[in-house]
């Protein structure tokens, strides 16, 4: 039996899935005819689309005023689900502060590392300065240690994220589906990176959908190349109502 558009909950990655990876993680650029499409398909949905990101709820609801859309920020340590907000408060995190401070003074003298202060999270960017790769590994891996266990290192295109051990994104994708109006539905989830395997696992499990952007290895059912061919296929989605990915799409 084909599955209407009522069975699907979507699940969306932010870099490098809906937008295109920048060199500066303040410099990320939302095409204009995006919000207008993942509203339209949001309204198909039956209001169970969410996007799924390390980036915080705050900064991905200004890039997509005056939509608002469901949202996992820091990897799922904030969320909003139709319309109910948890965030995640930055003083909970006393050790994590001062390990911020730490960092920026650590990477004051390597021109191109960049600290992103995501007040629950922290992630040390180097792709300005692909040279220093192993130094901003070891700066992430030694914070962790220093941290302890109740924090991890999530890796990703050319970023280290010290972030709390209870985040991510098959976490919370995990919560969704059991709220309304995700609950009972076949969940797709679409990204782009190392950060993305976790929910392409949970997706999986729970018999949807996984789609890839971009190479790399990947336990994705589906992959597609470029965030515009997706927004593309979006808009396809949105404007004619079927379900634009088949798995033997590669």
């Amino acid at each position: 039996m084909a599955r209407t558009n009522g069975d699907y909950a979507l699940f969306l990655d932010f870099d490098g899935t809906l937008v295109d990876i920048v060199e500066r993680p303040d410099a990320v650029a939302v095409d204009p005819t995006l919000p207008q499409v993942l509203t339209k398909l949001q309204e198909r949905l039956g209001g169970a689309l969410a996007i799924v990101s390390g980036r915080p709820v705050e900064f991905l609801d200004g890039r997509f005023v005056p939509h608002e859309f469901d949202m996992a920020g820091l990897h799922g340590l904030e969320h909003r689900i139709a319309g109910r907000l948890s965030m995640c408060d930055p003083d909970e995190h006393p050790a994590l502060r001062n390990m911020v401070a730490r960092l920026k003074t650590i990477v004051a003298d390597k021109e191109g590392i960049l600290i992103e202060d995501k007040g629950c999270s922290v992630a040390i960017h180097w792709r300005l300065a692909p040279h220093e790769k192993d130094f901003a590994l070891a700066t992430a891996h030694a914070a962790i240690e220093a941290l302890g266990n109740d924090y991890r290192v999530q890796h990703g295109k050319a970023v280290a994220e010290i972030l709390p051990s209870a985040a991510g994104k098959g976490k919370v994708i995990e919560r969704f589906l059991h709220e309304v109006p995700y609950k009972g539905r076949r969940p797709v989830f679409i990204g782009d990176d190392l950060t993305d395997e976790n929910g392409f696992k949970t997706v999986n499990a729970h018999g949807g959908l996984s789609v890839r952007i971009g190479g790399g290895e990947t336990i994705a059912k589906v992959r597609l190349g470029t965030p515009a061919e997706l927004r593309h296929r979006l808009s396809l989605w949105a404007s004619e109502g079927s379900l634009p990915f088949k798995e033997d799409d590669c």
